[in-house]
Order: structure tokens, then C-alpha cells, then sequence
């Protein structure tokens, strides 16, 4: 075992350089090449409270213009998926055997059913073409399925995003995919507030680093290359399961902003986290938090200091953080608190980035993205329609960590949409469609929970796991497991008994607190 290397009260300029070798978490290399794997059952943000040198990104534009996709939208008559609790793992449910339609109507193929010069229906159509969008469409398009997928901008297009690529991405991604990365991690320096800096090593990647608008265009050629058709600069203005656009019960009527209608026996919404789709859906929230973050162009010298490591801060806002993550000749310096706390998080950003010594650098990219994350039996499916990623408000809540669950759901979207666009009518769509949410329920669904009693303790006690992080070799080998993708948080607290025994103390204080 090597020994660890304390840099204790750092300042600036010794975070920003980092410190010596610290203890070797082991473990294999990663691969730049992802091997996909059998389904999978499941596994920072822009406001008004921003300062204007900060820009906010599109996703604020869709807000605006449609009132109703607020944090708390929901549709009254949506379809809310059963089950208990995050982090239960509920049981599928098998419903009746279809039943002819109630009103009589005709569930007839899509060449019947379709009134002449009405178009085209689509077996699946998705909207977004993000990790979450593309997944789905190239999970439906290798099923042989005939896939539509929209974008409202033109790619390449800039996101707000750390671009971490950990475990659990990797192993969605496609098969035979390359990761553009930009980076390959092996170091990680923690400090809490700018202090008590601590670095440590693995002998094995830990993960890799991206640029989001390149690895995002890679895996829509994917999706194109699987057979999926993309319309890009195509906006949806909604989507209709009834009505004079619907031609029958079996086809959703996607509205495009110009007024083109497009027919799909299936639909994906994977439009982002202030989703049109999620609207109609009743995708709910609990937990909204604002990342702001800024694209620095560095010299080679500095750039040299950070290859190969990154700088994870616990912030001084309660659930708060800020990160550095280098990608060649620029550092993506971010942080993320909760949504209300604008003002502080600006002024976290900019004291984050005169302590690393970064202030003279002119950022290429200064932006901000709001994350949502969904409540615990919220919908993610009403009819034909089903949301994922962003749009579902999927990622896990302590680190806001999303591109793994876009990926990971957005594949089990676009296998279960293969399997609704079959479905002959209601029930039988109705049941693959909770088939799906089970499948989110199950992984993803499990470790959002945990996810979120992590984040509650983190809260209360930041300076006890940057102690663990930094002090304790257990600690430190979970967290580099996790990010290797060989466990998960939900994983850890089963097999790690001071995770369990920090939350179940949490527990504890919770249920004394309710009573008082």
C-alpha cells in the first residue's frame, strides 16, 4: 500500500497545484471503447437570480415561453406511475389481456389508419436529441423500428455540464462507441471551502472527461447509423393523444412549433429538464438546484498542472460544491447549490476562481443550467408517450450527476417505445409503458433514493465526508469503485457498514425531528 501525502490548509495556489501522490485505489484501467450489455433494469443550471454576465441556456427560453412547465407541472388527468417509495424496487404488475377499444373505434395498421395527406406515422419519434434522446432513438432504430429523431437546435450545440463520464455511462453507450475524451482521470484533490486539501491516486482511470457538444454529436451519428432519421432546427410546440390531429387510437400527434403535425405510434420526450413533453406527461419535481459554470482557456503550463486530475470543493452553501475538471488546453470550473441561493452561488463561483488562481484567464463559456430532480411516483409515461433523462427529471440528487442516468434511461426508453408502437390498443400500451417506469423504479429509481439520504447528510455533515474522503482508505475506495462504475451508491450502502450505519443514524435524526 503506497502512502498518502496530506496538504493540510492549502491555499490557492497549492490547490491549484495540487499535492503529491496519495493512496492508490487499485482497480483495473478504464476503456475508451464501451462494450454494451443486456437491458439494463435501471440504474449543474440558469435563473433569474444569475447576474447578467452569466449566460443561461436555452432551456430558460422554453420556461418562459410555456408557463406550464414549471417545476411543479403536472396534467391533471395523467397516467401516475404505482409504487412505493424511492429506493423501493417494485414488482411488475401484469394487467388484463387487451380488451376490444371501449368506444368501438377500429385499432387498425398505420396505412389504414391515417387519413389521406395526413402523412407518414413514425414507430417512434423522440424529441431531443441529448444523451438521453439519442440513446432512445438508437435503442428503437437497431430494434428495426422507423425513428424520427427532433432537436430544436443545430449540433454541435454548447450544454452546461462538467462532462464526467463514469462507470454506468460507459457501459450504456453503444457498442464499439469512442469516447472523445479529453482527458483521462487518475488523481482527485479534495478541499472543504477552499481548505484542508487533500489529493489522492488510483493506478487506474477513475473516469474520463468530454466536451458535451462533441459527445453528444457522436451519439446521434450512432442513432443515424442505426437507422434513425434527425430533423434538427425542429422545435415541438406539444404533443396529442386526442383529438382532430389523432387520426386513431393507436398514433400521437407531435405539433411542431411551424404547425407541421408528425404521427408516431410511440414518444419519447427527451427535451430537457424544462420539458414540453414532461408538461404533458406530470412530471413533477422536489429538488431544484442552480449550476453555474465557466469554460477557462489556460496555458500550457497551467494546463500541465491539472492533466490527469481533478478538484472537488465542498462548498459553503448547504448541498453545495464546486469542481475543476481539466480538458486540455481548458479547465470547466463549475459549482451547483440550491435553486433560491443565485446571488451566493455567483459569489461562490467567482471566490472559487480567484483562490485557484484562475481570475486573470478570460472564460470562453460563462452559462447556467437549473437541475430537477423528479419526486419519488412522479409519472414518466401517460399513453403512448414516455419521458427520460432530464425530461423525467433522472439524476442522481447529492452529486447532480445526469449523463449516466440520460444514458441508461433513455435506452430503456427506447426499448420499451419499440414494444408500445406495437401495442393494438390502450391497455396493452398502458402496460408496456409501466413495464418501463417499473424498470426505472427498480435501478434508477433505488439509487436516486439513496442518492437523496446521501445529499440530506452531506448537508448537515460536509466537513465529516471530506474527513472520510481524505483520512479513511474505505471511503476512498468506494468512491473510486463508484466512478469505475463496479458499484453503485445503492450498491455501497448494502455492502459498506459505515455507509449504512452514517445513514441509518440520518434516519434516525429525521424520524426524532418529524416527532418534535
Amino acid at each position: 500500500m503506497s502512502s498518502d501525502d496530506d496538504v493540510h490548509g492549502a491555499g490557492a495556489g497549492q490547490v491549484a497545484r495540487g499535492a503529491d501522490a496519495g493512496t492508490d485505489a487499485g482497480g483495473r484501467e478504464g476503456t475508451d471503447t464501451a462494450a454494451r450489455k443486456g437491458p439494463q433494469d435501471g440504474t449543474a443550471a440558469g435563473a433569474a437570480e444569475v447576474t447578467a454576465a452569466v449566460t443561461v441556456e436555452a432551456e430558460a427560453d422554453a420556461e418562459a415561453a410555456a408557463p406550464t412547465e414549471t417545476v411543479a407541472a403536472a396534467a391533471a388527468d395523467a397516467d401516475a406511475v404505482p409504487g412505493g417509495a424511492a429506493g423501493e424496487a417494485p414488482v411488475p404488475v401484469h394487467l388484463p389481456a387487451p380488451v376490444p377499444s371501449p368506444d368501438g373505434l377500429p385499432e387498425t395498421a398505420a396505412s389504414e389508419a391515417v387519413p389521406e395527406g395526413t402523412g407518414e406515422v413514425w414507430d417512434v419519434v423522440v424529441v431531443g436529441a441529448g444523451p438521453a434522446g439519442a440513446s432512445a432513438a438508437y435503442a428503437a432504430a437497431t430494434a428495426g423500428r422507423r425513428v424520427l429523431l427532433l432537436e430544436k437546435a443545430e449540433l454541435p450545440r454548447y450544454k452546461t455540464c462538467g462532462g464526467g463520464i463514469i462507470g454506468p455511462s460507459r457501459d450504456a453507450l453503444p457498442p464499439g462507441f469512442v469516447l472523445p475524451f479529453k482527458d483521462r482521470i487518475h488523481a482527485v484533490t479534495f478541499s472543504y471551502d477552499g481548505k484542508l486539501a487533500r489529493t489522492r491516486r488510483s493506478k487506474g482511470m477513475l473516469f474520463g472527461l468530454i466536451n458535451r457538444p462533441e459527445f453528444d454529436a457522436a451519439l446521434v451519428v450512432e442513432a443515424e447509423k442505426a437507422g434513425a432519421t434527425l430533423r434538427t432546427g425542429t422545435a415541438v410546440s406539444r404533443v396529442e393523444q386526442h383529438g382532430a390531429a389523432v387520426p386513431d387510437r393507436r398514433t400521437v400527434a407531435v405539433v411542431l412549433a411551424d404547425g407541421e403535425t408528425v404521427l408516431a405510434r410511440a414518444v419519447v420526450g427527451a427535451d430537457g429538464s424544462a420539458s414540453r413533453i414532461g408538461a404533458h406527461v406530470g412530471v413533477e419535481m422536489d429538488q431544484v438546484d442552480l449550476g453555474l459554470e465557466a469554460e477557462i482557456p489556460v496555458p500550457q503550463t497551467v494546463a500541465d498542472d491539472w492533466k490527469g486530475r481533478v478538484l472537488i470543493d465542498w462548498g459553503p452553501l448547504p448541498g453545495s460544491y464546486g469542481w475543476v475538471f481539466p480538458k486540455g488546453d481548458t479547465l470547466t470550473v463549475g459549482v451547483i447549490s440550491a435553486k433560491g441561493e443565485g446571488a451566493a452561488t455567483k459569489r461562490y463561483l467567482d471566490d472559487f476562481i480567484a483562490r485557484l488562481g484562475l481570475a486573470g484567464f478570460e472564460p470562453a463559456v460563462s452559462s447556467g443550467h437549473l437541475t430537477r430532480c423528479r419526486k419519488p411516483g412522479s409519472p414518466l409515461s401517460r399513453g403512448r408517450v414516455l419521458v427520460a433523462g432530464d425530461a423525467a427529471g433522472l439524476l442522481e440528487p447529492w452529486t447532480r450527476e445526469g449523463i449516466s442516468f440520460a444514458l441508461r434511461s433513455g435506452r430503456l426508453a427506447g426499448e420499451w417505445a419499440v414494444k408500445i408502437s406495437e401495442a393494438q390498443d390502450a391497455v396493452d400500451a398502458r402496460r408496456q409503458a409501466l413495464n418501463y417506469a417499473f424498470a426505472v423504479k427498480a435501478g434508477l429509481g433505488v439509487e436516486m433514493g439513496v442518492g437523496k439520504r446521501m445529499l440530506s447528510l452531506f448537508e448537515s455533515r460536509p466537513g465529516m465526508f471530506h474527513a472520510a474522503l481524505t483520512g479513511l482508505r474505505p471511503a476512498w475506495l468506494a468512491f473510486a469503485r463508484i466512478t469505475r462504475g463496479s458499484t453503485t451508491l445503492a450498491d455501497l450502502v448494502r455492502t459498506y457498514p459505515l455507509a449504512r450505519k452514517a445513514l441509518h443514524l440520518l434516519d434516525a435524526r429525521q424520524a426524532r425531528n418529524g416527532r418534535g
